[in-house]
């Protein structure tokens, strides 16, 4: 006969049941096709803020279906936080975007990625670039201390169609202003180091128009009282967005003179090429 044992609070407990399972902890949804979640951090995980990892659910195969997303949290956080896109026929997050607390993700504890300080060379100046959620990668960075002991000014631009688009790292900019365990693990008057520009290009806004044709009218500039552009003696950039923007960035920095950086290899300017969107 099997012994009959009381359901306790541990033996309750669900074991995973996905291959490298993580919890999901948090889901909050800023419009009709943006959400951003929380998920479980595996003890044994050890990332450079702006790295990112492949995360998932399993397909209809059984099979695991993952994506490379960046790590929205900073490499000191407790948690790992995720922003998305909701693409209603798209493999993935046509699922993932309907995620509650408590159930589980795939997560491979194994990160990777080009936008990270140990790929730029020294500067004063660090520009963000992003479309959309490439924000992502950006809310890990804005948070890690070596980001501003590193820099004496952070500029964060970010391009999106519409206004509610900006939601996401618009709270978080706020936030980071008011944190007061950022400013006793930083520093006081760290965020006085951030220059937030946002800009719209189909929803009218402050600032419309995508900062790709912004930098190259000088509108940027002029807008943030910086005198003869971006310059290679000063100037560092991470570039997070769309293929296209990615190409159109890249050839506005390399005409100011910068340089395309890697991990082996730093340089004036990195690109995150694992992310479309």
């Amino acid at each position: 006969m099997t012994e009959m044992k009381p359901v306790s609070e541990a033996t309750a407990v669900k074991a995973p049941v996905l291959p490298d399972a993580q919890t999901v902890t948090e889901v909050k949804h800023w419009t009709d096709s943006l959400f951003s979640f929380k998920v479980s951090r595996p003890a044994s995980l050890r990332f450079r803020s702006g790295e990112f990892v492949m995360i998932g659910l399993l397909g209809d195969n059984g099979k695991p279906l993952l994506r490379a997303y960046s790590i929205a949290s900073p490499s000191w956080d407790e948690e790992l936080e995720f922003y998305s896109i909701k693409v209603q026929d798209g493999p993935l997050t046509s699922k993932l975007q309907h995620i509650k607390p408590g159930e589980q993700i795939i997560l491979r504890p194994k990160p990777v990625g080009t936008l990270v300080h140990d790929a730029l060379l020294p500067g004063k100046r660090l520009w963000f670039f992003a479309t959309g959620t490439g924000f992502a990668p950006f809310a890990s960075l804005l948070r890690e201390p070596q980001t501003y002991e590193d820099y004496d000014e952070v500029i964060i631009t970010h391009t999106c169609r519409d206004v509610a688009d900006l939601a996401y790292g618009r709270e978080l900019i706020e936030n980071i202003r008011q944190d007061e365990l950022l400013a006793e693990l930083i520093g006081e008057g760290f965020a006085d180091k951030i220059r937030y520009y946002p800009t719209t290009t189909r929803e009218e806004s402050p600032k419309m128009g995508r900062i790709t044709e912004l930098l190259k009218d000088g509108t940027v500039f002029s807008d943030l009282g910086i005198d003869g552009g971006i310059k290679p003696e000063t100037d560092r950039a991470m570039v997070c967005g769309s293929l296209a923007f990615n190409h159109d960035i890249k050839a506005i920095l390399e005409d100011f003179g910068l340089r395309e950086g890697a991990n082996s290899e730093p340089k004036e300017f990195v690109i995150e090429k694992a992310f479309v969107g």
